[in-house]
């Protein structure tokens, strides 16, 4: 049984900067792949970023180079840093896990992730 449990969103300007981070806890260890999902008032769940158990990484192509996603070394903290963030950036952001090693074109698919943290509201604003 895995918990994942996110932090640091909040109200930005846009222009702005805020890093998001998710802590894992129990089963999550170095063969999980993880992501970064956000959804915003009627829209759908979208893939922002996502790192594989091998430590490949896939972005969005809409985010232009602006978010970086990263974790430590023991795969238990998750972290999105977010620049120049965009009144679009606006949605509830989630983690996710699961224990498999996915590949760019999977990284950043909702189906394919099993642990989902409670997510964390960013708000940018003009």
């Amino acid at each position: 049984q895995a918990q994942l449990v996110e932090s640091g969103g909040g109200s930005v300007q846009a222009g702005g900067s805020l890093r998001l981070s998710c802590v894992a806890s129990g089963d999550i260890s170095s063969d999980y792949s993880m992501a970064w999902f956000r959804q915003a008032p009627g829209k759908e769940r979208e893939g922002v970023a996502g790192i594989s158990s091998d430590g490949t990484t896939t972005y969005a192509n809409s985010l232009e180079g602006r978010f970086t996603i990263s974790q430590d070394s023991a795969k238990n903290t998750l972290w999105l840093q977010m620049n120049s963030l965009k009144i679009e950036d606006s949605a509830m952001y989630y983690c996710a896990a699961v224990q498999l090693r996915l590949g760019e074109l999977t990284l950043l698919g909702s189906a394919w992730y099993y642990y989902w943290g409670q997510g964390t509201q960013v708000t940018v604003s003009s």
